[in-house]
């Protein structure tokens, strides 16, 4: 089995992928603050959790862009699994032809959820990742990675929304029953939830616009599941394609990683 953990800034995706297929995923908290031991016993904890013994784990891949978690979580995973993880970074075959001023630049999650979008569906496409932050990135034809957009994530609206207005209270994120609120907090409800629907078909109409072509749509993220239907455009919800992409990025390496270890 395939470990792929996921290192985002909000939570930690952690699954277990066997011939393809996902066989288990679980989130834990991203803490700036847990030392490596207390990452490995949440790890030996989640596989014990999905009746997964360390010795089952063949090989992991991790990706992260959060710097100061990452040595934790490694060096937590390899006290579990006793070998080091494949890394998404510098150095690892992607099949993407990123043109970006700095590709460097490029977040690991964005390089993975592209390669999964690729591995099932045609370019050009316009991948959104409902995350902290709500991203947009646009891949065209030749697997070239185009760029992109970045936009406040819905939750980090929210709080920014409730902690400088005195007499805004805090709110679930529950499907607003109309547009026109009725009361304040189904006035807030509205405008986080269909504000930042809107704001996609807007964003995504954009896209195109400026590429001089339809795209297909593709999101995922644990706020899109909420937003996406929301919206009016085809938008195709895929919700594990971060760890497809760590898998078929596992794939593209594989052969070279067990040459080094040879």
């Amino acid at each position: 089995m395939l470990l792929a953990i996921d290192i985002g800034n909000t939570n930690i995706v952690i699954g277990g992928i066997r011939d393809g297929k996902i066989v288990f995923e679980a989130r834990v908290a991203t803490d700036h603050i847990k030392t490596s031991d207390q990452y490995g016993v949440d790890i030996k904890n989640i596989l014990s959790l999905f009746h997964t013994k360390p010795e089952d784990i063949r090989d992991c891949i991790i990706s992260s862009v959060v710097p100061p978690v990452f040595n934790s979580v490694r060096t937590g995973v390899m006290k579990v699994i006793r070998k080091p993880p494949m890394v998404v970074g510098p150095g690892i075959r992607t099949g993407l032809n990123i043109q970006m001023d700095t590709p460097s630049q490029v977040g690991s999650d964005r390089i993975v959820i592209a390669v999964a979008a690729l591995a099932e569906y045609k370019p050009p496409l316009a991948l959104v990742d409902m995350g902290t932050a709500t991203t947009i990135e646009v891949v065209g034809k030749g697997s070239t990675y185009l760029g992109g957009c970045i936009i406040p994530g819905v939750r980090v609206s929210l709080e920014a929304l409730t902690s400088k207005t005195a007499q805004l209270p805090g709110i679930q994120l529950d499907r607003p029953r109309r547009v026109i609120g009725k009361n304040t907090v189904d006035c807030m409800r509205s405008g986080i939830m269909y504000g930042t629907a809107a704001m996609l078909d807007g964003m995504l109409d954009r896209v195109e616009e400026e590429l001089g072509c339809s795209t297909t749509v593709v999101a995922t993220g644990g706020m899109a599941q909420f937003i996406i239907p929301l919206c009016r455009r085809k938008i195709i919800l895929e919700k594990d394609l971060l760890l497809k992409g760590l898998y078929v990025l596992y794939q593209k390496n594989v052969q070279e990683r067990r040459k080094g270890e040879g």
